[in-house]
């Protein structure tokens, strides 16, 4: 098999933490073993659910939008995120986005070729 090319025409997805996928880069798609590969939308004035992904790291590139990411074990960590900028999420780290008055785009890279198979949600967030 050589190169497989995605088209975001391709369409997406609603993960199950919040926010619409691009179709991107997994098992799914091309057959991909290690890693997975995504556009993420999320939209302004919301909040993703708080969540882990189980034994696997996660790598975000802000494409646009300013943010913060909740972090932590009770999400007491809360950075600032801006367009440019690249944040680790180390394995089993539980975080969550929350946007304010833009749209937000990020590029997610995570080492689970099954994207939506390693994240779990935790307890339910406060309203």
């Amino acid at each position: 098999m050589g190169c497989v090319i995605l088209r975001r025409e391709n369409g997406g997805y609603e993960g199950k933490q919040g926010g619409i996928f691009t179709e991107g880069v997994s098992a799914e798609s091309v057959g991909a073993k290690g890693l997975c590969l995504h556009v993420l939308h999320i939209p302004a004035n919301s909040r993703g659910e708080p969540h882990l992904h189980a034994g696997h790291e996660s790598a975000i590139y802000v494409v646009s939008g300013a943010h913060e990411i909740w972090h932590g074990e009770d999400l007491s960590n809360r950075d600032t995120l801006h367009p440019g900028d690249m944040v680790y999420v180390p394995a089993n780290m539980p975080h969550m986005p929350v946007t304010g008055e833009e749209p937000v785009t990020v590029v997610v890279a995570r080492t689970d070729p099954r994207e939506q198979e390693s994240v779990h949600l935790l307890s339910p967030r406060d309203p």
